[in-house]
């Protein structure tokens, strides 16, 4: 690994612009980089949700939810698959090994899908849904005026278009919007004096409204596209699909109306036909009530007790949590000129708690870098020295700031945090070099020869001790699951910086040293050979009496002869220290990540089963008073169900 040093030295020009293209390049990497809570992932799990209208559990099980297990299991990569089927819907959940990507899961699961055409009911259909991380909103917003209904019919249409310009956006959903639908009262003697069931009506509704390409029209003006059939665009045209085409049998042909016979067969007297008499056809309406009205309300959702309408922003897989957020923020004035008389509201927004947590990190990161030159400037007592290995720690960093770009990693917690852990450890390997060049030197060698000597004699050390470090940690790098996913970017992020500490450390840092260092001045000015070799031979024999006498050593001498002469108290006083170490780790508490340090909390709130909604809105309104008189609190968001529960959050 010397040679490195020994090609550094004869090429100083290309070492000197090898580190500036260095540092240009990191910092514009380091200005590209996404800034992000935690690493972007991708989840491999999927469900298949399939409706099957009118079927029992029994028949969905059997029918859908066993057909498509199936299916699924012959895929590659699979983990598991569970299955729940209930009335009118099946849901199928898979889980892949981690690594595989949502789009490969979808695909897949297409494939298998397509497998069981012909082997699902007709009336069913499937669904895939799937995501990663990012599908998680990361700004809410909430919007109230005085009248919501009226908001809903619009909100839509104008916020989509603004908030899709922001760069980085890849969703814009919008809900608590009041639902309209076409309710069907059946008319069951009608039904039944007809023969009809339910499924003619589905059947019905399954065979009409739909317009259908016919093929073209060609004449000597040009070709006309011909589409059969109309839309169902009222609810008057709803009501007026027709059921179903009937004939009955009239008997006024056995009471003096016209009549046909059969031809005669011998023996046989000749049978009077009755003719068919077309009755008019059904529609919806003769055999339902149908009315268009406000769909059941099953949840609420409030902010500050007002209740609101959602909009949920969700980015790309390349965006820039922060600058998405930034751009969201800038649009809301816009969208208050466009929508009137109505309050906006944040309602989370994971920026600040990013921006916040990414500053913490840098600055102790950078009171980690001030501290180390702090201590390298005291221990060896140069500022030419200092000066060298205080190039060197920014120039690591940059170079994994480079790192981090080429493998599309972001700026998160785990990846600042490997860097902040890697400023200690990176320093290391210049620290070293440097304190053997300026020994070296205080013998009186050549400054070339110094530096050359010095490297050839610490390069084997550094480069174990790095690499012993990398292997530590890279491992972190294979585990599979979710924390792999997670830990791979903080493995990868710390073991660029560590290597590049290393080429650091081997190139950069005894150029430098050969710049900035300096020779004793008793051989400065000496230029015969014969008198420095004098010179420097007494040097060294100062120098190293001078070591001996040092601080250090005098301190950790005696410590390490008492060590020797007492090996076996050494050893049973380590392994006494190893025992109560490991005695410990049941007294530590454990978590998937730790407290995030977020100001959000939430507090859930369950009632008895039967619970109406009515009554759940009524409890969750009594704890919205007594959090919103809590100093301090800022925003308290409350979420009710149907199922006996609700859910309040504050910041």
């Amino acid at each position: 690994m010397h040679k490195l040093a020994k090609l550094s030295l004869a090429n100083r020009s290309v070492v000197a612009l090898a580190t500036a293209i260095i540092a240009v390049f990191g910092l514009v990497s380091l200005g590209s980089l996404k800034q992000e809570l935690i690493p972007s992932f991708e989840t491999p799990q999927a469900a298949i949700v399939t409706t099957y209208v009118g079927a029992s559990p029994e028949i969905i099980d059997k029918q859908v939810s066993q057909p498509i297990e199936e299916a699924v299991r012959k895929l590659d990569g699979l983990v598991s698959s569970t299955s729940t089927s209930q009335n009118n819907i099946s849901i199928v959940r898979v889980e892949f090994d981690y690594g595989i990507k949502s789009a490969a899961v979808t695909e897949d699961l297409n494939a298998a899908l397509a497998t069981l055409k012909g082997v699902l009911p007709a009336e069913a259909d499937a669904q895939i849904l799937s995501g990663s991380f990012d599908s998680v909103p990361i700004i809410a917003l909430g919007v109230s005026s005085s009248d919501n209904e009226a908001l809903g019919k619009i909100l839509a249409d104008v916020a989509t278009p603004i908030l899709s310009g922001v760069p980085g956006v890849r969703e814009v959903a919008v809900s608590g919007i009041t639902e309209k639908r076409v309710n069907l009262e059946l008319k069951q003697s009608v039904l039944t004096a007809n023969g009809l069931t339910q499924q003619n009506i589905v059947t019905a509704l399954q065979s009409n409204g739909f317009v259908i390409p016919a093929g073209t029209l060609t004449d000597g003006s040009g070709n006309i596209s011909v589409e059969v059939g109309t839309t169902v665009e009222s609810l008057k045209a709803f009501k007026d699909l027709p059921l179903i085409s009937s004939s009955t049998v009239s008997l006024s042909g056995l009471f003096g109306g016209g009549t046909t016979t059969t031809p005669s067969i011998p023996g046989m007297p000749s049978i009077p036909t009755v003719p068919a008499t077309p009755k008019p056809t059904l529609t919806v309406s003769d055999v339902a009530t149908v009315t268009y009205e406000n769909a059941p309300v099953t949840s609420i959702a409030r902010v500050n007790g007002s209740e609101v309408l959602t909009i949920a922003i969700t980015k790309t897989q390349d965006g820039n949590t922060v600058a998405v957020s930034h751009g969201v923020q800038d649009k809301i004035a816009e969208l208050k000129e466009k929508l009137g008389d109505v309050t906006i509201t944040t309602i989370f927004d994971q920026a600040p708690f990013v921006e916040q947590s990414l500053e913490n990190l840098t600055t102790e990161g950078l009171l980690g870098l001030t501290f180390a030159i702090l201590i390298i400037l005291v221990f060896l007592l140069s500022f030419r020295s200092t000066a060298v290995t205080a190039i060197s720690i920014p120039t690591s960093v940059l170079i994994t700031f480079i790192g981090l770009y080429a493998l599309d990693y972001s700026l998160n917690l785990f990846t600042l945090s490997a860097l902040t852990i890697a400023i200690g450890r990176v320093v290391d390997d210049s620290i070293v070099v440097i304190e053997n060049i300026n020994r070296h030197l205080s013998y009186g060698e050549p400054k070339k020869k110094a530096v050359l000597n010095a490297v050839r004699e610490v390069s084997g050390a550094i480069t174990a001790a790095t690499i012993t470090t990398v292997a530590v940690f890279l491992p972190i790098a294979l585990v599979g699951g979710l924390v792999g996913e997670l830990f791979r970017p903080f493995s990868f992020t710390f073991a660029i910086a560590l290597l590049a500490s290393l080429l650091v450390s081997l190139t950069i840092v005894p150029v430098l040293a050969y710049w900035f260092t300096k020779a004793p001045k008793a051989l400065a000015n000496e230029t015969d050979p014969v008198k420095a070799a004098k010179i420097a031979e007494e040097l060294r024999e100062v120098e190293e009496a001078r070591e001996r006498r040092s601080w250090l050593q005098r301190g950790y001498l005696p410590i390490l002869k008492s060590t020797q002469k007492h090996p076996v108290i050494t050893v049973v006083a380590s392994f006494m220290i190893l025992v109560f170490t490991f005695g410990l780790v049941p007294l530590l508490k454990t978590d998937f990540i730790g407290g995030s340090g977020s100001a959000g909390f939430v507090v859930n709130q369950e009632l008895k089963p039967g619970a109406t909604l009515k009554q759940e809105s009524e409890a969750a309104s009594k704890l919205e008073d007594i959090v919103l008189k809590i100093d301090g609190v800022d925003v308290v968001q409350t979420t009710i169900g149907s199922s006996g529960d609700g859910r309040v959050a504050f910041w």
